[in-house]
């Protein structure tokens, strides 16, 4: 169908409240926790997405007739900080030479490295026309604010089609996801890898029951007030501890219970009765995406068990496809985690710096190539499962 772009009219918008929530959520067209207008809108209510932190909210809407037909979570972004696509490098070749790398403008979901949509058209007949007039908007809205360039972190394929052929450079890198093959028991998945690994895994978690920890798996909507406050100051203390800022407020895990309370889970680990430990997960209809660990004190294995096992065996438990647990961490292969590729693009005006930055991602694509091979060496399962 051929879209009428001229009858378009392109909005940045100050926030996420300026948008309806159902006719922001209808544009996702999935249960994308991470692209929801309640997690969106939250991270601006409660204080976690400020612009002294670096974060400007400002979603790009595409309208005809006043009517939202698609959208973009956009942000002005003064620092490269909860990106988790690191292009530090590029910022210090532009401050050699005397330029501005910030702002830039970013299309992403703050704090977090899962891949979802950032080109939101629904499923309507025209949406891959819209998602390109979507990168079109973008590249002109980075020139008309004289900014160095934009950036879709972490998208989704439906993204990556409207990008094909276009200036845009693009980026991946791996994480490691868990794959349900249709295991009917956490012992069923066990019995699918090799026997050192089985037994590394039943080691691990005999050591937690050892220390007298008990997991227990909440939903938000069967989380107590102190539960909540027990999993914030936990989170606080583990970023802290790290030299990291914890920009998530208790206030925006509590609102993340209210406004999406089945897709919040947590596994609660206690110890005589008293929280020690915590792991803060969403969950889609078909995936589970771990995000935050917290614990008072060190239980050897506590935290595989937490952050992997107790997800694993919940994926099992609820018929989930997939689990996603967070960047990074080579250790998860060993626990049944394989490399899968993520995907970002990169617009760089300035010619000069991205031709350089082309090159530059050429050859680390290449390494990266290398290093999966690397790390499929280490195949933890019976079958060399792929």
């Amino acid at each position: 169908m051929d879209l009428n772009r001229q009858t378009l009219e392109a909005r940045l918008h100050g926030g996420f409240g300026e948008i309806d929530p159902a006719t922001w959520d209808a544009l996702v067209a999935s249960d994308h926790p991470f692209l929801a207008h309640a997690f969106l809108h939250g991270l601006e209510q409660h204080g976690c997405i400020r612009k002294e932190l670096g974060w400007q909210s400002c979603p790009l809407g595409l309208y005809r007739n006043g009517r939202l037909l698609a959208a973009a979570p956009l942000y002005l972004k003064d620092n490269s900080h909860g990106e988790f696509v690191f292009d530090w490098a590029w910022a210090s070749s532009y401050a050699r030479l005397g330029m501005d790398y910030y702002p830039k403008l970013l299309a992403a979901v703050p704090y977090s490295p899962v891949s979802g949509p950032r080109l939101l058209a629904g499923h309507s007949d025209d949406a891959h026309a819209l998602r390109q007039t979507l990168v079109e908007t973008i590249e002109r809205c980075t020139g008309h604010l004289q900014l160095s360039s934009a950036h879709l972190n972490f998208v989704s394929e439906s993204d990556t089609a409207a990008l094909a052929g276009s200036h845009w450079l693009p980026r991946f890198d791996w994480q490691f996801f868990w794959r349900n093959r249709g295991w009917s028991s956490f012992d069923d998945f066990l019995g699918a890898l090799r026997p050192k690994k089985r037994k590394n895994i039943a080691q691990e978690r005999a050591q937690v029951r050892a220390a007298g920890v008990q997991c227990e798996v909440r939903h938000g909507d069967e989380m107590e007030a102190e539960d909540w406050q027990a999993l914030h100051d936990l989170y606080r203390a583990t970023f802290e501890m790290h030299g990291n800022h914890p920009a998530l407020s208790e206030a925006f895990f509590r609102h993340l219970g209210q406004h999406m309370p089945r897709q919040v889970v947590v596994v609660l680990c206690r110890k005589a009765g008293t929280i020690v430990a915590i792991a803060f997960f969403l969950r889609s209809v078909e995936a589970l995406y771990g995000r935050y660990w917290g614990a008072r004190e060190h239980v050897p294995g506590l935290h595989f068990e937490a952050c992997y096992y107790q997800g694993i065996d919940y994926c099992i438990r609820h018929g989930l496809q997939r689990f996603e647990p967070g960047a990074q961490g080579e250790h998860k292969i060993a626990r049944g985690f394989l490399p899968e590729p993520t995907r970002s693009y990169h617009r760089i005006l300035d010619s000069r710096f991205s031709d350089a930055i082309a090159d530059a991602l050429e050859r680390e694509a290449r390494a990266l190539r290398i290093y999966r091979a690397e790390l499929m060496s280490h195949n933890p399962y019976r079958d060399a499962m792929s």
